[in-house]
């Protein structure tokens, strides 16, 4: 098992951009303003990245430039200048940074052990940070584990596009379900995907279905959406959006009572979690799956062929996302280059089971909880 970082510490500094230090000696200065990497680069006479690559990749940076910002760094009070790397070489780790979402998400397990897998056989550890569906999180775990690793991994990150671009130009970075200008991206394609489901609920009768919305700063969800929406025009269904919800199975459990103010026949969730959470809340109330209501999910995870009925679900080949990823980020610290960076796009497949069935006569109506 990889390691895991916690990231429950939220005062941690994100990146060396932000990290400070109160400056002694420095006066002029005034004793509460922080010093940063601009006024390092500045001193020393060098760009800012410079100055970050030497204070986070010393490798990166020849012996004579890096001494001299280390020296400029310490006189002008910022402490946090020499990162602890074995040697303090330009030797590698052979460590790279898988920074998932949710850790709880059985998704993100199967695209660890594809990476880990992968990584594994070209000599590489991967090391597990969890955000929590948090973006300060992700961004300060990063930052903290940033000099003891070659490059990172994102999967599904919740960061902004800068912060990421940011961080590779540190390290090389691989973006999965996330197109990031100027990052490598490997991305499953929703628009393919959600085309198939829509074209499944369309042969079973239904003319119109309700979408379980995820996280708003999932780049996923806005995808899966637009996918949606492309296909029910194209095919004449009419698409309703309720949310956001939690990825889980509880945010599916308080999806029900929205969806039951405008009932479709048809559930289209963001995730499997959400439409496994949805689809017991149903039953629950009463509600038969699929004769009252037809239910997908998304991901295709293990517990999905495990309900009863079994969910049929959007597979977005998380293991084999994993694997690209490695096969990415291995091929970028070999060659050392800065290749133009590829998006891949990975095609999706309808797994049907048994919660998908012919549109019911009447609209489906939401028994009163009793």
């Amino acid at each position: 098992m990889p390691t895991t970082v916690s990231d429950d510490d939220t005062t941690a500094l994100a990146d060396v951009d932000n990290a400070s230090t109160r400056p002694q000696g420095a006066e002029e200065r005034g004793r509460d303003k922080p010093i940063t990497i601009y006024d390092i680069a500045a001193a020393a006479g060098v760009a800012p990245s410079t100055v970050s690559r030497a204070l986070t990749r010393p490798g990166r940076v020849s012996t004579e430039t890096a001494d001299r910002i280390y020296v400029v760094a310490e006189q002008l009070g910022y402490k946090r200048t020499r990162p602890r790397r074995p040697a303090d070489s330009a030797e590698e780790t052979y460590v790279i940074a898988l920074a998932i979402a949710d850790v709880g998400n059985p998704f993100f397990s199967r695209v660890m052990i594809g990476l880990q897998e992968s990584a594994r056989t070209n000599g590489y550890t991967v090391l597990l940070v969890d955000s929590r569906e948090n973006a300060a999180q992700e961004r300060a775990a990063i930052g903290k584990v940033l000099h003891l690793i070659d490059g990172i991994v994102l999967a599904s990150s919740r960061m902004s596009n800068s912060a990421i671009q940011q961080f590779n130009r540190a390290v090389p970075v691989v973006s999965l379900n996330r197109q990031v200008p100027g990052v490598t991206s490997i991305l499953s394609d929703s628009v393919q995907g959600m085309r198939a489901v829509v074209e499944h609920l369309a042969a079973h009768g239904h003319s119109e279905l309700t979408y379980l919305a995820g996280p708003p700063d999932s780049w996923s969800n806005g995808t899966r959406w637009e996918g949606l929406t492309r296909a029910c025009h194209a095919l004449g269904l009419r698409p309703r959006r309720i949310g956001p919800f939690s990825p889980t199975i509880g945010g599916g459990l308080h999806a029900l009572e929205t969806w039951g103010r405008h009932p479709t026949s048809a559930v289209v969730g963001y995730n499997d979690l959400l439409a496994i959470g949805f689809m017991k809340a149903a039953v629950a109330r009463g509600l038969r799956v699929p004769e009252d209501v037809s239910i997908i999910g998304v991901d295709n995870v293990d517990l999905s062929a495990l309900t009863n009925p079994g969910l049929t679900s959007l597979a977005a080949g998380s293991r084999r996302l994993g694997m690209r990823a490695a096969t990415a980020i291995v091929g970028h610290l070999r060659h050392r280059s800065q290749p133009q960076p590829a998006v891949t796009m990975l095609e999706m497949s309808l797994q049907e089971r048994e919660s998908v069935g012919p549109a019911p006569v009447a609209p489906p109506v939401l028994p009163p909880v009793t």
